[in-house]
């Protein structure tokens, strides 16, 4: 099976998994959706994304760091080409397929071979490949040439060429076994004994079997919590009725889609504050009427302001995140989402505009 028509039979399989603090991979084995541990950050809950899954919420029930696997629970349709784990013996130099999200490029894959079938790292063998991965593949699935999971894609080599390291595939049939043994949710594995732990069994962060600080159980126990700057830019989105955590990128950037238009807010590093949307592109005509609309209502707006890069026109709210109030913010990106789709249709529709196309699967 070529690598095109491998991606097309198992795309609903693959899942794109966002938390604050990174980006990766998951992909379905069993209803459940199988990604590594690291990707999760410690936290409860991710937000994941997929052909045929919304952006929303779903539970890790299973966070192991020993073998960095999680296990997340969402109630999704059973894809129609499911993903089966392989019972083959891996070989040097088979043909393997990687499949992820590297960077946020949705559905990249790559081909590569097994350098080395078995790479003792630790106490673990890794299935050692040449196909590139990248940050954001973490936790994706590595395919045979039948489309077989050989392994979960969990690190690289940095600075190295197409050095990277798969779990095989059994390992996680060895911990599903386990975790479905036990028939409850909100699993951890310690990392020392290798026990299983039910989370309400865990006493100031030790694990009740051997007494090893559990550093999942501290970060699950915390969750994740802004300050500063990026709490008042959630609480201004939280009294807009936006849910926080899908519109969240990261902990300095977030999105929101109303109608046509797409909103982006970045908090960075310099303090600047900006909220903007991408609205339409300059047309071969009409130029100078569109500079004048947009230089004459520029003088009527408040909190907002039009710009043009590159061809496209932005509406855009800046403010420095030390003069931002919850009050004031508030208003202005409210205004903004208000606006950005009126804005849009005018200048489509009057000035003959060009529309801009937003990625559905960004």
């Amino acid at each position: 099976m070529n690598t095109q028509l491998l991606l097309e039979t198992y795309i609903e399989n693959i899942i794109q998994i966002m938390t604050p603090y990174a980006s990766g991979t998951g992909f379905i084995i069993n209803n459940l959706i199988i990604t590594n541990s690291h990707v999760c950050s410690g936290l409860k809950e991710v937000v994941i994304k997929a052909k045929h899954i919304p952006r929303s919420i779903a539970k890790v029930i299973y966070d192991d760091s020993y073998y960095d696997l999680a296990f997340l629970k969402y109630e999704f349709s059973t894809p129609k080409n499911p993903l089966l784990l392989s019972q083959d013996k891996i070989e040097n130099g088979d043909t393997t397929i990687a499949i992820g999200h590297p960077y946020g490029l949705n559905y990249t894959t790559t081909e590569g071979i097994v350098s080395k079938s078995s790479r003792l790292m630790g106490d673990l063998e890794y299935i050692q490949i040449d196909a590139a991965i990248n940050p954001g593949n973490s936790g994706g699935p590595l395919l045979n040439e039948k489309g077989e999971v050989t392994g979960i894609n969990t690190f690289i080599i940095q600075n190295a060429n197409n050095l990277g390291f798969a779990l095989p595939s059994h390992y996680l049939q060895d911990a599903l076994m386990d975790f479905k043994k036990l028939n409850i949710e909100n699993i951890i594995r310690c990392p020392s004994c290798k026990n299983l732990i039910q989370e309400k069994d865990i006493k100031n962060d030790y694990c009740p079997k051997c007494g090893v600080k559990l550093e999942i159980a501290k970060l699950r126990r915390k969750g994740y919590n802004p300050i500063g700057p990026t709490k008042l830019i959630e609480d201004i989105l939280k009294s807009l009725d936006i849910n926080v955590d899908l519109a969240r990128r990261s902990q300095t950037s977030w999105r929101v889609d109303k109608g046509t238009s797409r909103i982006n807010i970045n908090n960075y590093d310099n303090g600047i504050v900006i909220a903007d949307t991408k609205l339409c592109a300059i047309p071969e005509v009409n130029i100078e009427q569109i500079y004048d609309f947009l230089l004459e209502e520029n003088n009527n707006l408040s909190y907002l302001q039009f710009s043009i890069n590159e061809n496209s026109i932005y509406l855009s709210y800046l403010v420095i995140d030390s003069s931002l109030t919850k009050k004031e913010g508030s208003i202005a990106i409210a205004k903004l989402i208000k606006d950005a789709n009126k804005y849009d249709t005018i200048l489509i529709n009057k000035y003959g505009a060009l529309r801009q196309k937003i990625d559905t699967e960004d």
